[in-house]
């Protein structure tokens, strides 16, 4: 499975806002993005795609997570 959740932080853990299909134990990994990191992102594919340079997945489980130093280059590249 792969998912993309809304959790909220509170007294050290995060909370998500929905049930999960998650069994008792079950370990997983997460990538934390604060909310507005996320629109940020959201903005930036929407205007890729808007300029026909980049095709979306059909599946948001199709794409493999970024580095952080990978994001902080693609950034400044596209900034420039």
């Amino acid at each position: 499975m792969s998912e993309i959740i809304t959790a909220v932080y509170s007294n050290g853990m995060l909370r998500p806002q929905n049930p999960l299909p998650l069994t008792d134990g079950q370990i997983v990994r997460l990538q934390v993005l604060s909310l507005e990191a996320s629109k940020d992102t959201e903005q930036i594919i929407q205007s890729l795609v808007a300029a026909g340079l980049i095709t979306p997945p059909l599946h948001r489980s199709d794409v493999e997570s970024v580095s952080e130093e990978a994001w902080h280059e693609l950034t400044q590249r596209l900034e420039a």
